[in-house]
């Protein structure tokens, strides 16, 4: 997120672009590389762990959901 935020400061978009890629490897590391052995390790309650909580971007929930 700051770097694609610099990138906006700096009206950069090698910077924006670069940004992207750091984004995509990311999340690529936590989808290839750390969730397999996660769903190996805790099997059924991982996967039902993964479908209630969002990856990247929290859920906003209303006063009344807490």
């Amino acid at each position: 997120m700051i770097l694609f935020l610099e990138s906006l400061v700096f009206e950069s978009a090698i910077l924006a672009v670069y940004a992207c890629l750091v984004g995509l490897a990311f999340h690529l590391f936590v989808v290839l590389y750390e969730e397999p052995p996660l769903t190996g390790q805790f099997g059924a309650d991982y996967e039902a762990y993964c479908r209630a909580v969002p990856r990247w971007i929290p859920k906003v929930r209303g006063d009344s959901d807490l």
